[in-house]
Formats: C-alpha cells, structure tokens, sequence
C-alpha cells in the first residue's frame, strides 16, 4: 500500500496546499537568497574590475591566468552576451568558451593558438563594453570608488538575473533538507556528515546522510554513482537491507516538472535494476507538482511525501 501514488482523491487538494507553502516561502525568503547571492557576486565582479584595471585593461594573460572572469565580461557589454552569442562574434573554439565558463582552460590547445583565441575574446569585449556602466572608458578619467562599486553591482544583477532558478532552487533545497534534517533529529535519529567514509548501504540503524552516491548499473557490465539527496537507515533496519532513498524536489511552476520528470523514473529504473523491485525510493514534494506528474510517477511506481504532510514519513517504518 502506497503512501500517496494511490490516493488520487486526494491529489488535487495537496497540488494546492503545496503551491500555497511553496508561494508562501517564496515571497518571505527568495529575495534574502538572491540578494545573499548578489553581494558575493558583487564581491566577485569587483575582484575582476580590479585584474582588468576597471576594464580598460582587459587582456589575454589576465583570461589566461583567471578564466572564471569570463562569465563577469560577457555581461559588462552592451547587450549582455550569452555564451553562445560570444563564441558567434569572436570565431572562438566552443570547447574554449564553455570551459572557461566553468573556471579553467582545455589542456589540449597549444600555448600559441591559446593566446591567439583569447585575445579575439579580449577584442569582443573591449568592443562592446557597456559605455553607461563603465562611463569612464570613453572619457579615459579614472573611476571613484562609488563609480566601481555601481558598476560592480550592475554587473553583479545581470549575473545574478541569468541564474536567477538555480539560485532560488539551491535555496529552496537546502531548505528541504533542514526540514527533513529537523523531523529526523526529533525522532532521535543521528546525522552522519557527508564524506564519513560510510557507503550509502553501511549507514547504521537509526541514521541518516545527505547527498549520498548510490552505485547503479548501466548496461550489463558498467556501474555509474546515482546522487541521492537523502539516505535514511531506520531503527528497524537489519543487516543487508536497502536504507529508504529520498529526492528532494520544489517547483515555482507547472511546466518544467513535467519536461524533468522522466529523470525520477529512470532513477527509479537504476535502482530496481540493481537492488530490485522493493528498494524505497520516494520524492519529497514542495510547490507545482500538477496530477499529471503525479500521475506519471505513479505510473513508474514511485511514491512522494508532500511537504506539507511531513508527518506522512511515519508511513514508511521511520
């Protein structure tokens, strides 16, 4: 007997109570994670104004040196550049871009040619800095402290505009955690920190760990690490039984759950290819989860926990 997948009568009641808790924290917490996350952005931005001389010295040993800058210049143009619309201006090696956007240089590319691509970078964005932001490029005045640190922050909103979901996502699942966190704690279990040493299926009775790998099979011979959120060893558990697998999951709206929700189910198809039929595998629910993801997932016979009715873990011998 499920929790919730075979309750239909009483999904569209939880569809509302959810998105009203999830509306509810978003309007009291998202701006304090966004502005949180702005002001190191700011911090960031300032960092890079001052390698580049405010911009006007923008060059191919700095993007060599610190390549993690990048992200901050494609917004200090006008417009804004996306990555894509970067490496179509500058001819740039797509690899080179989008490695450089994550921090670091491809190792492959010869120092020469490597010199060669970045200062296309370079031309791009001294091209197209932002004359309203950056006023005294034009006027070749150094800049006040004020006129950084307005700079700065615009450039430090524009960054923070374009990852605005993810920002707002890692808040609302740290927030998940705590909460589940907290519901454990009461009920006298022990936390065992990240990186204990401990596989997810040695965790001893009566505990529980955050973003644990569970190895699943792919294919007949290839094992990969599936990342769950939360992994729970209940009091009651004997040796060799699989701990109760949890996936934490909020949603500000309709339309990308139901893009992402064939990713529970071939979680689903991993774990049931590799510990069998009855491995515990359950989402934890806050926000825009309609009746026909629900439905979907039911279908793959995976269960939830609504947020809202936490208490619902009780259910599944915790």
């Amino acid at each position: 007997m499920g929790v919730n997948l075979d309750k239909p009568h009483l999904w569209k009641a939880d569809v509302a109570a959810s998105v009203d808790m999830y509306n509810e924290w978003f309007m009291e917490f998202a701006p304090v994670a966004f502005r949180e996350t702005r002001i190191a952005v700011t911090k960031d931005v300032e960092q890079t104004l001052e390698r580049t001389g405010n911009l006007a010295n923008i060059t191919a040993g700095v993007l060599r040196e610190h390549p993690e800058v990048l992200s901050t210049l494609r917004m200090s143009t006008c417009p804004p550049l996306a990555v894509d619309r970067l490496i179509g201006l500058s001819g740039v090696s797509p690899s080179l871009v989008r490695s450089m956007e994550k921090g670091r240089l491809p190792t492959r590319l010869k120092s020469s040619a490597l010199v060669a691509e970045l200062e296309k970078l370079v031309d791009i964005i001294e091209r197209m800095a932002d004359p309203d932001v950056f006023s005294w490029l034009d006027s070749e005045s150094e800049p006040t402290e004020a006129d950084v640190y307005r700079a700065a922050t615009i450039v430090a909103d524009r960054l923070c505009g374009s990852v605005a979901n993810p920002i707002i996502r890692n808040a609302q699942e740290k927030r998940q955690l705590r909460v589940i966190g907290a519901w454990l704690d009461s009920r006298g279990y022990s936390f065992t920190p990240t990186g204990s040493g401990l596989s997810f299926d040695k965790l001893p009775a009566g505990s529980y760990a955050f973003h644990m790998n569970v190895p699943v099979k792919q294919g007949e011979e290839k094992t990969v690490k599936l990342p769950v959120d939360v992994v729970v060893a209940a009091p009651t558990m004997v040796s060799g039984e699989i701990p109760l697998l949890i996936e934490a999951k909020s949603a500000g709206d309709f339309t990308n759950v139901n893009k992402r929700r064939k990713e529970e189910a071939t979680k689903m198809a991993q774990l049931a290819q590799t510990y069998g039929e009855n491995v515990k595998f359950v989402l934890f629910l806050c926000g825009y989860f309609d009746s026909g993801y629900l439905g979907y997932e039911a279908a793959e016979g995976i269960d939830w926990i609504w947020e809202h009715r936490i208490d619902d873990l009780e259910k599944l011998c915790l």
